[in-house]
């Protein structure tokens, strides 16, 4: 990241305390400030609504809340980019994440920040992003 660049804002929501810590950890190393975590839909829709980050990457099984339901609560609080986030092959919900508000998919095992800056359309540190931008649906290997 540049030094005068703005870190890109982000709250992550997972019912997950392991993954919302190494998601954290590891979005932070890669340049992304994580202004707020949340496990529930309750806390994610508070915690948009408080701090109104550019972009809330939402796990699509939250335990007892669906994702698809967070990600369409979201967006009614904040203008914001919703990702939807999983351990499970996109395949496996690929007409319900195309019918959600998210701007797309990104497997866990995939997550990274220049796999978040594709999807904002903004160009990643290495100035890649852009040019694999366009309107995606899904961020991983092509």
């Amino acid at each position: 990241m540049h030094a005068d660049a703005v870190a890109v804002q982000c709250v992550i929501v997972d019912d997950s305390f392991g993954f919302l810590e190494a998601a954290r950890a590891l979005l932070e190393r890669e340049g992304l400030a994580v202004v707020g975590v949340a496990a529930t839909r309750s806390d994610a829709v508070r915690c948009v609504g408080e701090l109104r980050p550019e972009v809330v990457l939402v796990d699509i099984d939250l335990g007892g809340d669906s994702g698809f339901e967070v990600a369409r609560r979201i967006v009614d609080v904040a203008p914001t980019t919703v990702i939807l986030i999983s351990t499970h092959a996109e395949d496996d919900f690929a007409d319900l994440i195309a019918e959600s508000p998210a701007a797309g998919f990104i497997s866990k095992s995939e997550l990274s920040a220049e796999a978040i800056h594709e999807f904002l359309g903004g160009p990643s540190d290495d100035g890649a992003g852009a040019a694999r931008q366009g309107s995606p649906r899904t961020a991983g290997p092509e």
